[in-house]
């Protein structure tokens, strides 16, 4: 192994961990993914490496890309941003592995994927954003009527409602919720979420 070969090693080793356990686990705490995203990573990192030492075309490596997307998209349910860290972890892996040398502008390209994620993927940015599967214990047809039940429900200004289904026989209402809260709204939730956990620690100990 070249000593450039074994530099774009470490350097797709850090950015995974760093985008990993200092990004995503901090901010969305889910360590199955974590498992998933590291594996992709270094199971990529090492094919193109095998790759780059038979020297095959480029194309070969975007069809693996392609070919590894569209079979960990299609394994089970995950949301647009996890999609983001999957294919941030892909693409670190493939750019390392293809680099037969120390490539600057390869360097360049995993660290702008890494601090584009920290970037996008900031509670400053858009945190107040969510979107939402509910189902409302009433039948309502009426979207404007609809949509000031959920502001009620939700605290939240309500960007847009998708409704799913009606059920006049149940009463129910199944819909998917886009909305944002304020900043202050947010703190609210922060601040009762710290006293909540402080409580249940106290009744732990006694």
């Amino acid at each position: 192994m070249s000593t450039d070969i074994a530099i774009m090693m470490g350097v797709d080793i850090i950015a995974i961990v760093l985008l990993v356990f200092a990004v995503y686990l901090p901010r969305h705490q889910r360590a199955d993914l974590v498992v998933a995203f590291i594996g992709v990573n270094i199971g990529v990192l090492g094919v193109s490496l095998m790759l780059a030492d038979m020297e095959v075309s480029a194309g070969v490596g975007l069809g693996l890309f392609g070919v590894l997307s569209i079979i960990r998209l299609r394994s089970s349910e995950i949301s647009q941003t996890e999609v983001a860290y999957f294919f941030a972890a892909l693409a670190t892996g493939l750019i390392a592995g293809l680099s037969d040398e120390v490539n600057p502008i390869a360097i360049g390209a995993i660290i702008l994927i890494v601090l584009a994620l920290v970037i996008v993927d900031s509670q400053l940015l858009f945190g107040g954003y969510f979107v939402r599967e509910m189902t409302l214990d009433r039948a309502i047809t009426d979207q404007d009527e609809l949509k000031d039940e959920l502001e009620d429900m939700l605290d939240a200004q309500i960007l847009g409602v998708t409704t799913h289904r009606v059920d006049i026989v149940n009463d129910t209402t199944w819909v998917q919720v886009r909305g944002r809260r304020s900043p202050l709204e947010r703190r609210k939730d922060s601040t009762a979420k710290h006293a909540e956990s402080a409580h249940s620690e106290l009744a732990h100990v006694q």
